[in-house]
């Protein structure tokens, strides 16, 4: 199932920050994320300013381990940058409160320059379909 989600436009504002908290129902952890970028016209198409995609397997991962033995705070694992991925630095996965974080910066494809920082937290769903075959 193909799920869109939007945030609202910023105006007048070359770095923007939304501070959105959006919420994605993953059914399947080895499709990727994908990130669109567009500027917002009003008398004309929305231009595109550039694109990213990630891949939340790192986090689903982690979710699925036994997470007793690691304290508040800890690092779990990292994912680094490479070739096949958006990252523009190292990206950790942590455990805070008890829940499962990733932060993440993410460089824009299809423009000149440009990046976007998120923070990804993983939320069980009580009676969602469960993953054991993955």
């Amino acid at each position: 199932m193909a799920q869109k989600l939007k945030t609202r436009a910023i105006k007048k504002n070359l770095n923007p920050e939304w501070n959105e908290e959006l919420t994605l129902s993953v059914e399947d952890p080895n499709l990727l994320v994908k990130l669109y970028v567009f500027d917002k016209d009003l008398f004309s198409f929305d231009d595109p300013m550039g694109n990213a995609e990630f891949d939340i397997r790192a986090i689903f991962d982690v979710v699925k381990m036994n997470l007793e033995d690691f304290v508040d705070g800890s690092v779990i694992t990292t994912v680094v940058p490479n070739r096949q991925n958006c990252l523009a630095e190292e990206s950790a996965i942590r455990l805070e409160n008890g829940k499962v974080y990733q932060d993440m910066f993410l460089r824009l494809r299809n423009v000149e320059s440009g990046e976007i920082e998120l923070q990804l937290q993983w939320i069980n769903i009580p009676n969602a379909k469960s993953f054991q075959g993955s």
